[in-house]
């Protein structure tokens, strides 16, 4: 259940172990929240060709029956026999242990700049914390966040930057690469197919980058695109 980054992952890593996957997600395409039509829809349709993944898009899971085999009944009514349920269908930042204990919480701990929650000497990084708004639940923020509160342990308090942070969707028989937009951005995507992948650009009102999605060959265009996008989260002039 779910075609976001990790269904589209489990779909790609199951199939290539030899086992089939059906993926059922209420969106029209895969990584909706995260590609313009065009790219998602060539992601779906690469998964299909080199793998054998199905989908069930535009549906939702009405009710799993644990009797005997397992079936999964779709919002169309449709029932699918299956082996295993997987649900792939977000991350919620777990935050009633903070909450409890007094710290202030939103859609995740509320830290500061240099992670310090509202609570003395309490900190908080990683896919639980928010900071100035944003919760990221991926690698590279959760890198740079760990780094920096290092230091600030260590005697140097440091403020958290991120930079540019393009994401790497690990479906490795179709590659795709996206830094998304910040929101609520205000732009168009340019699409362009280059027959062996597509390059997707987000130019915001002013028509600088904003953001970009790249599959197939044209992931090789990440690390240059990437430095003409603005820092996730800057320093204070």
């Amino acid at each position: 259940m779910g075609a976001g980054l990790i269904g589209c992952e489990f779909a790609n890593d199951l199939h290539q172990g030899g086992i089939a996957a059906e993926v059922i997600d209420p969106a029209p395409y895969p990584l909706s929240r995260f590609l313009p039509a065009a790219a998602g829809r060539t992601l779906q349709k690469a998964l299909t060709d080199a793998l054998g993944v199905a989908w069930h898009l535009g549906q939702v899971v009405t009710s799993v029956d644990y009797a005997g085999n397992l079936a999964v009944t779709l919002s169309d009514h449709r029932v699918l026999s299956v082996d295993t349920v997987l649900s792939s269908v977000g991350l919620r930042p777990r935050t009633g242990l903070a909450e409890r204990a007094g710290i202030a919480v939103k859609r995740g701990i509320v830290v500061d700049r240099y992670l310090a929650t509202n609570a003395p000497d309490v900190y908080a990084l990683g896919d639980c914390a928010e900071v100035e708004g944003l919760v990221l639940p991926f690698v590279m923020p959760i890198m740079h966040a760990a780094r920096t509160l290092a230091k600030t342990l260590c005697g140097e308090p440091t403020r958290l930057t991120y930079p540019p942070m393009p994401i790497v969707v690990k479906t490795t028989a179709y590659p795709v690469v996206v830094a998304p937009p910040a929101a609520p951005a205000k732009g168009a995507w340019q699409v362009d197919d280059l027959g062996s992948g597509l390059r997707a650009l987000f130019h915001g009102a002013d028509r600088s980058l904003a953001g970009f999605a790249l599959t197939g060959t044209a992931v090789s265009e990440k690390n240059s695109l990437a430095k003409e996008l603005p820092p996730v989260l800057g320093d204070i002039p």
